[in-house]
């Protein structure tokens, strides 16, 4: 397994965010983790990034523990993550944006940047051709010297999307990476998640879309409550009882069951 948790909390006072969960994720494919409002989607994201610290549990990437590792070193050993809320540096161009994904693989040293010697300017070139690649990926390569601000809401996602690319990521984590767009975006959305995935990235995304995820994924998880309550392939999560009283309540998913004599 590439990523696995083992007990995984977070506790706020005496609310339970995410509560003893136990997660596997493979190396390669498209996994999604779906469940209710406030069922602890994106504060399991924030805890497998480092942006928020388990009050108990074990994180563990490519069979290293990773539990105590702060977010950058985290970056650097390859997990990458866009955001719910899109976040982009205004007043920088498209392609600078991507440039400040590469921070945690640059090496160049202080010296060596202020006097923009051999090594430094070796180090540049190779940072915008990784950056100018991950923006051919994402089909929007032909912007890369437009203001960040002044992109469609759909570019904007990609350009984070592209952003998060740029250090080649082991695992790729999308937080809701659909929310806001129009239906031929998400389709086009969809096929870049595809693209993603067929380079041989993880890609590990949380997202509302029912038809988005469910076209989409290899695998999904549901949480609820901040419990893992299944796991399996889409198929299986649409037939899932738990999945649907999660989603529906328990008194309309046993009147739809009596409906349909189940």
């Amino acid at each position: 397994m590439l990523l696995t948790t083992s007990g995984l909390t977070r506790r706020y006072a005496g609310l339970v965010a995410v509560d003893g969960v136990d997660l596997a994720i493979a190396q390669g494919g498209i996994h999604s983790v779906i469940g209710p409002n406030g069922a602890g989607k994106t504060t399991l994201f924030n805890l497998l990034t480092g942006l928020v610290e388990p009050s108990d549990g074990i994180i563990s990437f490519g069979g290293a523990d990773i539990t105590a590792l702060p977010a950058h070193r985290r970056a650097g050993l390859g997990i990458a993550r866009t955001f719910q809320n899109i976040r982009l540096f205004r007043g920088m161009s498209v392609l600078e944006n991507v440039l400040t994904g590469l921070h945690p693989r640059l090496s160049a040293s202080m010296l060596s940047t202020v006097l923009r010697l051999p090594g430094f300017r070796a180090e540049e070139r190779a940072a915008v051709e990784r950056a100018a690649a991950a923006l051919e990926l994402v089909g929007i390569a032909h912007l890369a010297d437009a203001p960040s601000e002044d992109l469609a809401y759909g570019d904007q996602r990609r350009l984070e999307i592209a952003r998060a690319l740029v250090c080649q990521p082991r695992l790729l984590l999308l937080d809701e990476p659909a929310a806001g767009m129009n239906p031929a975006e998400t389709v086009a959305l969809a096929e870049l998640v595809r693209r993603i995935a067929a380079t041989g990235t993880t890609v590990l995304l949380v997202e509302h879309d029912m038809g988005f995820v469910m076209g989409l994924s290899d695998s999904v998880s549901v949480l609820n409550f901040g419990r893992l309550i299944f796991t399996g392939s889409p198929r299986a999560v649409r037939s899932e009882p738990a999945v649907v009283e999660a989603y529906l309540g328990a008194r309309l998913a046993a009147k739809l069951r009596a409906t349909h004599g189940e």
